[in-house]
C-alpha cells in the first residue's frame, strides 16, 4: 500500500529541512533503513532513511527545496500502484501552506519567490529561463554553485520546472569549454553605461542560517550582556607550543588548542562562568564542554570538545581537527554540536585584533579571541617587545557578575602567561 514519505526531525533544533540530494530516483527500489535522500538541517547534512521497503513512486519536493517537519516530500509503494489520492492530499496541504505564506508576505509588503531569483533587468536578457515577473528562477544549490564558480546565471537556460535553473544545469555549464579572457582586454579607467538599480539574486534561507538568526536574536534581546576585555602576554604560550611541537613532530598543536585547555581549567575554578540560567534555577556543570566556533559555507557552527578540562593539548588538538573537518563537510551528528557549557570564537587567524562575540544560549559566557602580535610594553622600567593578545568575554549578567567574570579572566590570563599553572 502506498504511503507518504514525511520530512523527519533529524536534529534537536530542526524545524525545516532542505533536500540537498535525492539518493534514490523515481522508480528505484528502496530497502528498509536504506538512505533515500540527504537533507540539510540547521546544523549539518543528514542522511534520511526509509522506514519501510518499497519503490520510490514520486518525488514531491525536489533537491534544493525546503520542507517543514511532517511535510510530504515523496511517495513510497509498489510499482504501478495508484497513489493519486496521496498526491492530492500532499498538493492540498502544500497549497494551504502557500496561501498562508502569501497572506503573511502581503502583510509585510515583502513578497518573495519560492526559488531564488534575479531582478527583471537581468532576466530580460535570458529568454527561456525567466520566471514570474521576468525573474530568473534558480534553486539555492544551483545559485551557490554558480557563485562559487563565477558563472553568470544570465547565460544559463534552466531545465527545471518553468525554466528553473537547477544543479545539473550548472554542472553542464562547468563541463563546457571555458572562454579565456586576456588581460589586454581590460582597459584602465574604462566606462560603462549603467541605468536602473542593480540586479539581484535571492536564495532560500538555509536551515542553518535561519537557526543562527533565531538563536542570536534570542541572545541579544532578553539576555543582559556585558563585556570584559583583557590583554594577555602570549610569549609563554608560544614557547610552550614550540617545545611541544618539537617533541611530537610531525604532529602539531595550535595556540587555540592551548587556549581551549586554559579556558577549561579556568572554568573548573569559577563555576558561575561554567553555568546556565533558567527562571528558577542555575545549572552548574561539572566538566567544561567547550564549543569551538568553526566557520562553514553557510554560517557558523560550534562543535563541542567534551570534558576539555580532563584532556591534554594533543588530544584536544586531534579532536578539534576532526570536528572541524566534519563540520565543514556537514557531517556532524547532533551530539557533537549541542550541549556546550562555554564557547570560544577565535578570529586571530584572520588578522582581527579585538571583537565581541554573541552568547550562545543557554551558556553564560563566550570568549572572543583576537590575534597575538608583538608590541612594545614597559616592564621593570624598560621598553621590551611582548606578544600581546586581546580577549573579550561576553557575560550573561543573570549568572556572571562583573567581579566573577574578572576573576575568571584573571585565572585564564595567568594560565596562558604561565602554562605550567594548567598542571597545578
Amino acid at each position: 500500500m502506498a504511503e507518504k514519505i514525511l520530512m523527519p526531525k533529524l536534529s534537536p533544533t530542526m524545524e525545516e529541512g532542505q533536500i540537498s540530494n535525492w539518493v534514490k530516483k523515481e522508480g528505484d527500489t528502496v530497502e528498509a533503513n536504506e538512505t533515500i535522500a540527504e537533507v540539510d538541517t540547521d546544523k549539518a547534512t543528514m542522511e534520511m532513511t526509509s522506514l519501510t521497503p518499497g519503490t520510490l513512486l514520486k518525488i514531491i519536493v525536489p533537491a534544493g527545496e525546503n520542507a517543514k517537519l511532517g511535510q510530504t516530500i515523496g511517495i513510497l509503494g509498489e510499482p504501478g500502484e495508484d497513489f493519486s489520492s496521496l498526491l492530492a492530499e500532499a498538493e492540498t496541504a502544500s497549497n494551504g501552506a502557500s496561501k498562508a505564506a502569501t497572506v503573511e508576505e502581503t502583510k509585510a509588503e515583502e513578497p518573495s519567490q519560492a526559488a531564488a531569483a534575479v531582478s527583471e533587468p537581468a532576466a530580460a536578457a535570458t529568454g527561456s529561463n525567466g520566471g514570474p515577473g521576468g525573474r530568473i528562477l534558480v534553486s539555492p544549490i544551483a545559485a551557490r554553485m554558480a557563485t562559487e564558480n563565477g558563472i553568470d546565471l544570465k547565460t544559463i537556460s534552466g531545465s527545471g520546472p518553468n525554466g528553473r535553473i537547477i544543479k545539473r544545469d550548472i554542472e553542464k555549464a562547468l563541463e563546457a569549454p571555458q572562454v579565456t579572457v586576456s588581460k589586454s582586454s581590460f582597459v584602465f579607467g574604462k566606462t560603462a553605461d549603467i541605468s536602473g538599480a542593480s540586479a539581484f539574486r535571492e536564495e532560500n534561507t538555509s536551515p542553518m542560517r535561519r537557526t543562527i538568526a533565531q538563536r542570536l536574536g534570542e541572545s541579544t534581546g532578553p539576555i543582559p550582556t556585558f563585556f570584559l576585555t583583557v590583554e594577555i602576554e602570549m610569549d609563554g604560550t608560544l614557547e610552550t607550543r614550540k617545545k611541544i611541537n618539537e617533541s611530537i613532530a610531525p604532529d602539531k598543536i595550535s595556540v587555540n588548542d592551548i587556549i581551549i585547555k586554559a579556558a577549561a581549567e579556568a572554568l573548573t575554578r569559577h563555576p558561575f562562568v561554567n553555568a546556565s540560567y533558567s527562571d528558577d534555577k542555575i545549572r552548574f556543570y561539572e566538566d567544561a564542554d567547550i564549543g569551538v566556533a568553526v566557520a562553514v559555507e553557510e554560517g557558523l557552527i560550534t562543535p563541542v570538545v567534551r570534558g576539555a578540562n580532563k584532556k591534554g593539548f594533543v588530544q584536544i588538538s586531534t579532536e578539534v581537527a576532526e570536528l572541524a573537518e566534519k563540520a565543514r563537510a556537514r557531517k556532524l551528528q547532533p551530539e557533537e554540536y549541542t550541549g556546550a557549557t562555554f564557547s570560544i570564537s577565535n578570529l586571530g587567524m584572520f588578522g582581527i585584533k579585538e571583537f565581541t562575540a554573541i552568547i550562545n544560549p543557554p551558556e553564560a559566557a563566550i570568549l572572543a579571541v583576537g590575534r597575538a602580535e608583538p608590541v612594545p610594553v614597559v616592564r621593570d622600567g624598560e621598553v621590551v617587545v611582548r606578544n600581546i593578545m586581546h580577549v573579550t568575554m561576553s557575560c550573561d549578567h543573570r549568572v556572571v557578575d562583573g567581579a566573577t567574570g574578572a576573576k575568571f579572566l584573571q585565572t585564564f590570563k595567568q594560565m596562558l602567561e604561565n602554562p605550567a599553572m594548567m598542571l597545578v
